[in-house]
């Protein structure tokens, strides 16, 4: 099987049979960019079936403010990378979805804090939890030995990416 061939023939970085000429640094981005789209399209089937369907703007607002809670509407607006005017018409949507709420700042008057209520966190949890289940039923569709190879090899692109980041221990 074609997929078994390349899985042996990724034993390790110095395999010479690694260096076939589809697995040069350009042929396997278009590889990745291929895959990335798939995971797209996997990530915003398994979004768009939850509890209530939110846009990828309205995702990733929710997301940021989990990860910081309480930051005002310029933070949010500079995370995003999107204007204010839009920022702020995106957390009215998500205010009158009871997905967050605005809260006055406890030092600064002036300032209002932005947070998920219960039914936000809910709702990312349920996304989340379909966009994994989602996933495992990719991966489980593959054989042992590519999912294998598949996780060595993003252990290496991220420390690649980041070499200062610490890896967890191979399986």
């Amino acid at each position: 099987m074609e997929s078994d061939r390349f899985v042996t023939d990724l034993d390790g970085p110095g395999d010479p049979r690694a260096r076939r000429p589809g697995d040069g640094p350009e042929a396997v981005a278009a590889q990745i960019a291929d895959a990335v789209e798939s995971l797209t399209a996997l990530w915003s089937v398994a979004a768009q079936d939850a509890s209530l369907r939110l846009s990828l703007h309205q995702l990733r607002a929710l997301r940021t403010l989990e990860a910081a809670p309480g930051l005002n509407l310029t933070a949010l607006a500079d995370r995003l990378d999107i204007g204010l005017p839009t920022a702020s018409r995106l957390c009215d949507r998500l205010a009158a979805a009871g997905l967050l709420e605005r809260a006055p700042h406890p030092d600064t008057r002036r300032e209002v804090q932005l947070w998920l209520t219960a039914h936000g966190q809910h709702v990312l949890g349920d996304v989340a939890g379909r966009r994994a289940q989602a996933l495992a039923t990719a991966l489980a569709a593959m054989e042992p030995a590519e999912r294998v190879a598949l996780s060595r090899g993003l252990r290496g692109f991220l420390a690649a990416r980041d070499p200062g980041a610490r890896q967890p221990p191979e399986p």
